[in-house]
C-alpha cells in the first residue's frame, strides 16, 4: 500500500479523500533517501523517456513534469475510473523498471509515498505548470529553462 503524505487541509481538497476524474493534481515524489541519482544524465534520460511512455497515460493525462536530481514533480489530469495513487504507482514502477534493466543497478529508486495537491477551480493550470517547470531555475541548475533537458508540458 502506498503511503501518501498529506499536508494540513489536504483532505478537504478531495471529496471524501477520493480521487476525482477530471481533477488536476500536483504530484511530487522523491528518490530513496533523496539520493541525487538523476544528476547522472544517463539515468535522467532513461526516466524522462519512461515518464512519457503513452502506455502510462491511457486514461489520465500528463500536463507538465520536471525531473530534478532527487525528485519528480508533475501535473496530472485524472482520467475516468482512475485513482491518483494507482497512477503514481504505475509511473514510479515504470520508471524504476527502466532503470533496472539488465546490467544496471538494481537498488530501489523511489521512496515510498508521494505528495499530492488538487488544484482549486480558481487556480490557473498554466501558472502552476510554469511554477513547476521553473524548479531547475530556482535550484540553480540552469540559467534558462531551455537549457534543462528533463521536463515537458503539453502546451509546447
Amino acid at each position: 500500500m502506498l503511503e501518501v503524505a498529506y499536508s494540513r487541509g489536504h483532505r478537504a481538497l478531495r471529496k471524501d479523500g477520493c480521487s476525482l476524474a477530471g481533477q488536476i493534481y500536483l504530484i511530487t515524489f522523491a528518490t530513496v533517501d533523496r539520493g541525487r541519482i538523476f544528476e547522472d544524465p544517463g539515468n535522467a534520460a532513461i526516466v524522462a523517456r519512461a515518464v512519457e511512455d503513452p502506455r502510462l497515460w491511457y486514461r489520465s493525462r500528463l500536463l507538465a513534469w520536471v525531473l530534478m536530481p532527487d525528485h519528480w514533480h508533475g501535473l496530472i489530469e485524472l482520467g475516468p475510473m482512475e485513482d491518483i495513487s494507482i497512477v503514481v504507482q504505475r509511473l514510479k514502477t515504470n520508471t524504476a523498471r527502466m532503470l533496472r534493466r539488465p546490467g544496471r543497478e538494481s537498488a530501489p529508486v523511489w521512496a515510498r509515498g508521494f505528495h499530492d495537491r488538487a488544484l482549486r477551480a480558481d487556480e490557473s493550470v498554466r501558472i502552476a505548470a510554469r511554477h513547476l517547470i521553473a524548479n531547475p531555475l530556482r535550484a540553480g541548475l540552469v540559467e534558462r529553462i531551455g537549457d534543462y533537458p528533463y521536463w515537458n508540458a503539453v502546451w509546447l
